[in-house]
């Protein structure tokens, strides 16, 4: 179906929820194609394709709102939509802070991103990807067992509309592989590792035999890990366990949690949260970025920030209903999906890398630990404190020596973020990335 048909499916739906008694309405519909593969031993295990989609309508009555979704696009299953959501927003508590957008607010201008690959990628082509990526991983040396390969690609449109006049189509795609095997046996122990890759574009993922080789020799590393006692020492997080750092962030400033008080950074506006020299962007806009998106859920305008300009903390991730509950202009952060109301959410977010590279960063580490996997969610939300499982390699003399596993790293965050150093290892490949992260003075509970 076309973008100009789903607008058009929109704005019938928002007349007839006006005409049915809503003061004001907005509708969201997601349609997508997607195929995927998982390859264990040498054999095909899974194929599937699908296609369908879902349409959301939010409608007003006064603070009521309700919102109701379907699968199901029929002219009888649209009018019940709409008779459902107007009967269930009559009945609802009244919600002081909810509400679309006023027309003055809306972007008055939306770039036009490259965010969708015109290729499609058929299952053969994935089967393909998959047996090399798993056979890679299999001919690493030391590597046991396979807990299979699998590959997915997928194409989804969107399209938004309200009853303040904005509406707004667009389309995307992704692609991703990934592997995970097993290496070791019983007398030496076994350990399990995996690596992965995703993009906007199935060009741009990694090749499958370097995802193979990647997870192969992390779990073949891995294989004889060591206990270590209880002590305080400065950890290095690994690149692909550091963007758990800036999620910690992003969720101790989204407006919900701002507004609730339900933060350790609540009053941390404008403050030195991070060290100086430390900078943590977002850029909705970027070409070929795995959260881009042209305006936010609400049809506000969004844009690249520095949401930590040298240390200090610069703004609350905002959509409409937190900014009013906390008396502020919103920030273009609102995302949403078929079935729920509009909420906070960023788009492609990075913590800006240091100079030196992580060799130098443990340099002149006598004792410490770099942490290669993180196991658990022992992080809290209201104090910032932080404890979790760790699974990586001992620091001797500034040199990585033996592997280490069941230990647990623990701190707080607000300790964290400002004994942060980064390294200069960042790719931007995920949608949320980090350096190598080196975090000095973090506790070592083991044996």
């Amino acid at each position: 179906m076309s973008q100009a048909d789903l607008l058009n499916i929109l704005s019938d739906l928002i007349t007839d929820a006006k005409k049915a008694g809503a003061d004001a309405a907005d509708a969201i519909v997601a349609d997508g194609t997607s195929v995927s593969v998982t390859y264990r031993l040498g054999k095909l295990e899974q194929l599937e394709r699908s296609e369908g989609g879902d349409i959301g309508l939010r409608v007003l009555i006064g603070k009521r709102q309700a919102i109701v979704s379907s699968a199901d696009r029929s002219k009888e299953a649209l009018k019940e939509l709409v008779a459902r959501a107007v009967d269930m927003a009559r009945t609802v508590p009244e919600d002081p802070y909810c509400g679309i957008a006023e027309v003055s607010q809306l972007a008055k201008s939306l770039p036009t991103l490259d965010i969708c690959d015109p290729a499609k990628v058929s299952a053969e082509t994935l089967i393909e990807k998959v047996k090399a990526c798993e056979a890679a991983a299999r001919d690493v040396k030391g590597v046991t067992n396979s807990e299979g390969a699998s590959a997915g690609w997928g194409r989804s449109q969107v399209a938004i509309a309200a009853s303040n006049g904005f509406a707004r189509a667009y389309e995307t795609s992704g692609s991703s592989m990934s592997v995970s095997v097993i290496a070791g046996d019983s007398a030496s122990g076994m350990e399990t590792d995996y690596d992965y890759t995703t993009a906007v574009y199935f060009a741009d993922m990694k090749s499958p035999e370097d995802v193979g080789r990647g997870a192969g020799e992390r779990a073949v590393r891995k294989v004889g890990g060591r206990k270590i006692s209880s002590r305080k020492v400065p950890v290095i997080l690994d690149s692909r366990v550091a963007r758990g750092v800036v999620s910690h962030l992003l969720g101790a400033i989204n407006g919900s949690s701002v507004a609730r008080g339900t933060t350790f950074l609540k009053d941390a506006m404008g403050t030195d949260v991070f060290g100086p020299g430390i900078n943590i962007f977002e850029d909705p806009h970027r070409n070929r970025g795995l959260r881009s998106k042209p305006c936010d859920a609400e049809g506000l305008a969004n844009k690249q920030r520095a949401l930590i300009d040298n240390g200090k903390l610069t703004t609350w991730i905002l959509d409409l209903r937190s900014a009013r509950q906390l008396k502020l202009e919103p920030t273009g952060h609102a995302g949403r999906g078929t079935g729920s109301p509009p909420s906070p959410g960023t788009t492609n977010v990075w913590l800006e890398a240091g100079t030196l590279s992580p060799t130098e960063l443990m340099a002149d580490i006598k004792e410490g630990l770099f942490v290669t996997d993180l196991v658990g969610q022992g992080v809290n939300g209201v104090t910032g404190d932080y404890s979790r499982g760790a699974v990586g390699f001992w620091i001797e003399n500034g040199a990585l020596t033996y592997p280490v596993h069941e230990v647990t790293v623990a701190g707080n965050l607000k300790d964290m973020f400002k004994r942060l150093t980064p390294a200069n290892d960042l790719e931007l490949k995920y949608g949320m990335d980090a350096p190598s992260l080196r975090i000095d003075g973090l506790t070592l509970a083991g044996m």
